[in-house]
């Protein structure tokens, strides 16, 4: 079955950097985009970068120049780089997948305070 495990939230400070990981299984990770997504507290789930099968990408228009997103398909990891982090990024953070229906990992806390 599908399972996306995320990690590498945290806190820090305004500014600084967090690389969050998602570990995925389950499915042929190299055949399909995937995606991540955050939430911030009282607020919708929101999408946030994506990533095709050809690795091409899309982000955000508030977090373009500043988040990365990449995967490694030896490795099954789709990866979240988050530079210059301000105090709205604050979220959970949630790789996703469509396999027939949307799959969500667990979440990471991101929390960008000072």
């Amino acid at each position: 079955q599908v399972q996306l495990v995320e990690s590498g939230g945290g806190l820090v400070q305004p500014g600084g950097s967090l690389r969050l990981s998602c570990a995925a299984s389950g499915f042929s990770f190299s055949s399909y985009p995937m995606t991540w997504y955050c939430q911030a507290p009282g607020k919708e789930r929101e999408w946030v970068a994506g990533i095709t099968a050809t690795d091409s990408t899309n982000y955000l228009d508030s977090v373009k120049g500043r988040f990365t997103i990449s995967r490694d398909k030896a490795k099954n990891a789709v990866y979240l780089q988050m530079n210059s982090l301000k105090p709205e990024d604050t979220a959970v953070y949630y790789c996703s997948i469509v396999k027939i229906r949307r799959y969500w990992g667990q979440g990471t806390q991101v929390t960008v305070s000072s």
